[in-house]
């Protein structure tokens, strides 16, 4: 049987809101209360399949979004796939 490893800062972590919007960023920070997470992405489907696209389209992409714990259902460590798709979406750099 296969153990993975929890998160911990610096990875590239999955939330679940309870909106229902799925969120893929880096962690910065986590607390009892909150989640600090550094150039967020949303999952979107299209017709090429899973995508990802911009958290919050009116602010700076490179900001630090804070969100209350009450909003999260669920915080997981990221598929490798789909962080090696975020780091290159974030950075320009293929893993």
């Amino acid at each position: 049987m296969l153990i993975e490893a929890p998160y911990k800062t610096g990875d590239t972590v999955s939330l679940k809101l309870t909106s229902g919007e799925e969120v893929i960023g880096r962690l910065e920070e986590e607390t009892d209360t909150i989640v600090r997470l550094s150039k967020p992405l949303m999952l979107t489907a299209s017709q090429q399949g899973v995508g990802l696209a911009p958290f919050m389209f009116t602010v700076n992409p490179e900001s630090k979004f804070t969100l209350n714990k009450n909003t999260v259902m669920c915080i997981v460590k990221t598929e490798k796939d789909m962080a090696s798709q975020y780091v290159q979406n974030t950075t320009g750099l293929a893993v």
